[in-house]
């Protein structure tokens, strides 16, 4: 599989096949019946521009008590269990026996984006931040391990894979713009983004 490395971030260009892409959106319909999209806000209140979810034995909400993984949905429900599919992806990537704790599911409408963060709630920084990217283009940008200083981007789309391990594992990464209507994945467009991580 081919692969480019980009600050240190292992990017997979069109891992995912067609027909691979469409059995995991799929999936995650089954999972967002379970546990629904909601919207979410930071510790200060503010409104986040995606949608979110979860699947797995942990979820990670952000509400006026802070950033943190649960084990249940916002509304009170369970987490659904990450889909076969999903966990197939991490171990080919990563070729780790252990599994994610946590699969993250992000929906980004037209005009949503995602500033530029590090993935720090995780107790144990040795396992990479795997990133699936479903449907229209998302602009990755990708940072350093301090704030600030040059980044570099990539325009990413449907099926490719970003693992954020090693020295981009902390490093600072986010979602400038997306390419709406890009890709015909999603019949009413936008970009689905997994994230599995584990937690501890």
């Amino acid at each position: 599989m081919q692969k480019i490395i980009q600050k240190g971030f292992e990017i997979y260009p069109g891992l995912l096949p067609r027909s691979d892409q469409q059995g995991l959106v799929s999936d995650l319909r089954a999972c967002l019946q379970q546990a629904p999209l909601f919207a979410p806000r930071t510790p200060g209140a503010k409104p986040m521009s995606i949608r979110m979810s979860a699947a797995g034995r942990l979820g990670w909400v952000t509400d006026q008590r802070g950033y943190r993984y649960e084990p249940r949905h916002p509304d009170g429900m369970g987490w659904p269990p990450i889909p076969a599919a999903v966990l197939a992806i991490w171990a080919q990537v990563t070729g780790l026996d252990r599994q994610p704790d946590c699969c993250l599911i992000n929906w980004y409408g037209q005009s949503a984006r995602m500033g530029l963060h590090q993935d720090k709630d995780e107790g144990d920084f040795a396992f990479p931040v795997v990133s699936i990217s479903l449907g229209d283009d998302g602009l990755f940008r990708m940072g350093n391990v301090e704030r600030g200083g040059k980044t570099e981007s990539i325009w990413l789309g449907s099926g490719d894979v970003v693992v954020m391990g090693g020295a981009a594992r902390l490093a600072y990464h986010g979602i400038d713009r997306i390419r709406f209507g890009s890709s015909t994945l999603l019949p009413k467009g936008g970009r689905i983004n997994l994230t599995l991580r584990v937690v501890r």
